[in-house]
């Protein structure tokens, strides 16, 4: 049996679109019926316009972050939880000053996968932007073009 408590320290950080991820139960440990991850946004770092089949649910921890989801745009803070059901399009960058930090759980668990590719795979951007996109398509992940 697993211990049931994850310690901060046995984290591998990943990085992904200038944020870094750090999955607090992935999906294996769930029989992939949902995972959680916390994740650390500088200002203007995070996904663009996107949409995938799974659910996701956003629990602000830290800081500031804008939200688009379904085309309305708006703020959520520290205390704050924002839900978007599957196929709707999202996308959520930092705005504060210091860090925001926010609690992803995604039903069922799916966004593993993208971000380890990610991690290891993605070197630079912008230049590596088609190789995000491919891997986006791969792992079930639509970006939207930019606007």
């Amino acid at each position: 049996m697993e211990t049931p408590i994850v310690r901060s320290r046995e984290i591998n950080p990943l990085h992904v679109l200038g944020t870094e991820v750090r999955f607090l139960c992935e999906g294996q440990q769930t029989a992939n019926a949902w995972s959680l991850m916390e994740v650390t946004l500088p200002r203007d770092a995070g996904p663009p316009p996107h949409h995938h089949s799974w659910d996701e649910a956003y629990f602000v921890t830290a800081g500031e972050v804008r939200f688009t989801v379904a085309g309305e745009h708006f703020i959520a803070t520290a205390g704050d939880f924002v839900y978007t059901r599957g196929g709707v399009v999202h996308g959520f960058q930092g705005v504060s000053d210091d860090p925001a930090r926010v609690l992803i759980f995604d039903a069922p668990a799916h966004a593993g996968a993208f971000f380890k590719r990610v991690d290891s795979e993605v070197d630079e951007l912008p230049r590596d932007l088609p190789k995000v996109l491919e891997i986006g398509e791969r792992t079930g992940i639509h970006f939207l073009p930019p606007s």
